[in-house]
């Protein structure tokens, strides 16, 4: 959870200018290619027979929930498998994208696991997304401030938790395997997905408790730290459950009054308790390069770092849910070329 931002000052309309570019490099996957899906492409679909390939892979939905206990308005996007590969019941994965994105961006991710039979149920945070990027430049940077907020970080993990209630209780919610929940989350969102995962931060003597119990793994993607909070291990030794942490060599967070280094991914990963966890570092990239933004990071290396993104959550998963560990070793295997530093969970060391 991050604490609210240091306060800068723009002197002029270049230096306001040049903030709004700089906090585009925040995991704003909406600002960048958004790929409203209703059917998967062709290389996402599994292999099959002529007539099951004429069926889209998947079909999404945009939903417009409220809750209205918290009188907040909680938008989902819902890709649903065609097919399924685990009895007729659905896995569940449920994405919180990064400050200024939205239920529309990491389509990339979104469509690719409902094609290989997950359910991906993206929610947009209504103080913390692409709304941030409109209106006046010169009033940017308190708008950042603002969605940085304890407020703002505790109703991104209720967003979450509420979402699981909707779509549990919905027509779909008698499909989800209860047993295969998964949440994930880029940038501000990791740090979402780290507060439902189980990590304790205290805030004037209290414990923010925003564990949900129903989350049984999770996929850490490029986390920031959380700042002015200490030690991390203190924040994070309580999560236990089987997470996956990706990152980059450039993953560098840098936006007006706020910079974390690369080097900050890393040291979540080491304090996160829990004996089954895997970290992969690629080589170069950028934070953006996990956002639907094509580009960042090297033309070249961008639509590599997305399929072997893609490819080692469900092999995560895999070995997590159905103990297919061959998976985590072809992967490893595949894609080195561009891996930095990869560790295997400890269950394969």
């Amino acid at each position: 959870m991050r604490r609210e931002l240091k306060p800068i000052t723009l002197g002029n309309r270049r230096a306001a200018l040049r903030a709004l570019a700089l906090a585009a490099l925040v995991g704003a996957g909406s600002l960048g290619l958004t790929l409203n899906c209703r059917s998967a492409n062709a290389s996402d679909a599994p292999q099959g027979s002529a007539a099951e390939q004429l069926e889209p892979a998947f079909k999404a939905f945009d939903l417009d929930w409220r809750d209205d206990r918290r009188q907040r308005d909680v938008p989902v996007k819902l890709y649903w498998p065609s097919r399924t590969t685990h009895g007729g019941r659905v896995p569940l994965i449920v994405f919180s994208h990064g400050i200024g994105g939205s239920r529309q961006g990491y389509s990339y991710l979104g469509s690719y696991w409902a094609s290989q039979g997950y359910a991906s149920l993206h929610v947009q945070h209504v103080g913390s997304d692409r709304q941030l990027w409109f209106g006046n430049p010169f009033g940017l940077v308190s708008r950042l401030q603002g969605a940085a907020q304890t407020s703002e970080a505790v109703n991104r993990a209720r967003d979450v938790s509420f979402a699981l209630d909707q779509i549990l209780q919905s027509e779909w919610g008698e499909r989800i395997d209860a047993q295969h929940i998964v949440a994930a989350g880029h940038s501000y969102g990791a740090n979402t997905t780290m507060l439902l995962a189980g990590a304790h931060v205290a805030r004037q003597g209290q414990l923010i408790d925003l564990h949900d119990n129903r989350i049984m793994a999770a996929i850490i993607i490029s986390a920031p730290p959380f700042y002015g909070e200490g030690e991390p291990a203190a924040i994070l030794q309580s999560i236990t459950i089987p997470t996956l942490h990706i990152t980059a060599t450039e993953d560098v967070i840098q936006i007006p009054g706020y910079y974390s280094a690369a080097s900050d991914r890393l040291q979540i990963f080491d304090a996160m308790g829990g004996a089954r966890k895997a970290l992969a570092v690629f080589e170069g990239g950028s934070h953006s390069i996990f956002t639907d933004r094509g580009g960042t990071g090297g033309m070249e290396l961008n639509p590599k770092v997305k399929a072997a993104t893609r490819e080692l959550t469900l092999a995560f998963l895999g070995s997590v849910f159905e103990d297919r560990q061959d998976e985590l070793l072809q992967w490893s295997e595949r894609w080195h070329g561009i891996v930095a530093r990869w560790v295997r969970p400890a269950a394969l060391n």
